[in-house]
């Protein structure tokens, strides 16, 4: 499956961290140990000026956990301790709605996390314009959406990255907004992704979770990044009278709950030097290792962070 449009290089070449927003930061990591296979590499507190970074004052002096699977332990998860937000449910609300981890048996770990914390909303089925591929939907402790995938034709041709593990790393985080367009634009214009068809997609978790008829259909795209298997995806959510979907509430001075942040490996952080929240300075610890680094809002409001690979 290589339908890509040809174009420039990509100047994001992988992502770096899925970020969480976590108001019980233990229990977050109980469940991705103890049911994901995941392991704790880094923990520690937000410094004051990473909060600020991201324009989340309140972050500063917050736990945070990074963790990763064996199979890809370059690739983190972080979770970081947040306040709370009543009434927030997810996919229902513009900005990342999903981290979605390759896998090598979806129908083998849906047997096992039935009896898990965590909360099976659909599958596993294979999907709707790539049969071969097989996906299950979750909701985790800090309400943040995971889909589990895996490829289950030929490997070698898919555009699913081969997993090292029985559950694996992030390979696609999945941003939904009101506007389609403007977010494809942003993406590919200022980063040059590569692009692929748009469809018309009936997703039934989102359907279910804002409400919708069987019948509703929103767009639907992934953009790849520079390496192999590393995509963001783009859901274009139904907005107007008798919609739900809108901009996601936030707690003051925090970081968005569930899904809450993007980290990406970028050629030049000077690229972004014009949107940054705060001007990109150098940061140590795991996911950053020295380079220059910084973050921004993104056009559906989503948080945005680049680091400067090293060369």
């Amino acid at each position: 499956m290589t339908d890509s449009v040809p174009g420039a290089v990509p100047r994001l070449s992988r992502f770096r961290m899925a970020t969480m927003g976590a108001p019980d930061l233990d229990r977050f990591e109980r469940c991705y140990v103890d049911w994901l296979g995941y392991r704790v590499r880094e923990r520690g507190t937000v410094a004051g000026d990473l909060a600020a970074s991201w324009g989340a004052s309140g972050m500063a002096g917050r736990r945070f956990i990074l963790l990763s699977s064996d199979g890809a332990d370059d690739v983190h998860i972080r979770a970081i301790e947040t306040d709370a937000v009543p009434g927030y449910r997810p996919l229902t609300s513009f900005g990342w709605n999903a981290c979605e981890i390759i896998v090598d048996d979806v129908h083998a770990l849906a047997d096992r996390l039935r009896a898990s914390p965590f909360e099976i909303i659909d599958g596993p089925n294979p999907l709707q314009f790539m049969p071969s591929i097989h996906a299950m939907q979750l909701i985790g402790p800090a309400g943040e959406c995971l889909y589990l995938t895996m490829e289950s034709g030929d490997r070698s041709t898919s555009i699913l990255p081969s997993p090292r593990a029985a559950i694996d790393r992030p390979f696609i985080l999945v941003l939904a907004g009101g506007d389609f367009p403007a977010m494809r634009q942003w993406y590919v214009d200022r980063f040059d992704l590569r692009q692929r068809p748009i469809r018309d997609a009936r997703v039934r978790i989102i359907q279910r979770a804002q409400g919708l008829t069987a019948e509703d259909s929103f767009p639907l795209t992934t953009l790849g990044l520079a390496e192999h298997g590393f995509l963001i995806e783009l859901d274009g959510y139904l907005t107007g009278p008798d919609r739900i979907a809108g901009p996601r509430k936030v707690a003051p001075g925090m970081v968005p709950p569930g899904n809450a942040m993007a980290s990406f490996e970028i050629d030049d952080i000077a690229l972004v030097d014009d949107i940054a929240i705060a001007p990109p300075v150098a940061r140590a610890g795991l996911g950053y290792d020295g380079g220059m680094t910084c973050a921004a809002v993104g056009p559906a409001g989503e948080l945005v962070e680049f680091i400067e690979r090293r060369r």
